[in-house]
């Protein structure tokens, strides 16, 4: 089999900061991991790839720095990364984030499945690896939490929906979103390392690929981040110190209290 896990670096959840003038997330000078829920994808493609035979190419766009991303998902096991950088990819939305993937894997040639994170801990959308799914014209499965078989051609795999399970079949080559039930992400071994720290990771580049240049960064995004607002938690609060006024009092001043608010 011939697989490809898309993976973001994003910033660790508590580093995240955003340009509030252009609306893009700050990624310069902030801590970047290896997306987690991406973990499960990369080791939901090793799995099969042990099952199945075959080879597992990893592929990120980001700054020149997402190398690292890549380097942690070949010291796990994969077996290819490329990195998709240039300035003209910056501040892409999730469409123009799908478009360059897309046409990027149309240029690896015959492959059997895409394995995507179920959504990115930044963003939160959940609307890239349905995207490529479209824009490859491969039929998907999203939130996928267990498969089934992989016979003939034809996959067979458990989805997890709102308020249980339910089971498709679909043909290959087709995309998978896939939830943390369908694995748990192995650590990567010393010799892992070392082989990650040799491995050419080639750099593709706007110019490299047959893509429309004004549909790439933040003017080719079809969507925008209009207004960036800070909720505000302001507590006007009442202390009914039930010693000093007695229990009775206390009680007729919270329930008077509920009534002005309208919760009673």
């Amino acid at each position: 089999m011939k697989l490809i896990v898309p993976i973001k670096q994003v910033p660790e959840t508590g580093n995240v900061k955003m340009d509030e003038e252009k609306g893009t997330m700050v990624r310069d000078g902030v801590e970047s991991i290896v997306n987690p829920l991406d973990l499960y994808s990369i080791e939901c493609a090793l799995k099969l790839k042990e099952e199945h035979g075959g080879t597992v190419t990893v592929i990120s766009m980001g700054p020149p720095k997402a190398e690292k991303a890549i380097r942690e998902a070949l010291s796990m096991g994969c077996d290819e990364g490329i990195l998709l950088t240039d300035k003209a990819f910056a501040g892409s939305d999730t469409w123009a984030t799908s478009y360059v993937i897309s046409e990027a894997i149309k240029t690896l040639g015959d492959f059997d499945l895409i394995v995507a994170g179920v959504r990115a801990t930044d963003g939160d959308t959940g609307q890239v690896g349905p995207e490529i799914a479209a824009m490859l014209d491969l039929p998907i499965a999203t939130f996928v939490s267990r498969i089934n078989s992989i016979e003939n051609g034809i996959m067979n795999v458990t989805r997890l929906v709102e308020g249980g399970y339910e089971q498709v079949k679909f043909s290959m080559p087709a995309l998978i979103t896939v939830v943390n039930e369908i694995s748990f992400p192995r650590l990567p071994t010393l010799r892992g390392k070392q082989t990650a720290r040799t491995k050419d990771i080639p750099v593709v580049k706007k110019d490299d690929l047959a893509i429309d240049s004004d549909s790439l960064g933040l003017e080719g995004s079809p969507t925008r981040v209009v207004k960036i607002m800070r909720p505000k938690v302001i507590r006007n609060g009442v202390i009914l110190d039930v010693n000093k006024i007695g229990i009775k009092k206390a009680v007729e001043e919270l329930v008077n209290f509920l009534e002005e608010k309208n919760f009673v």
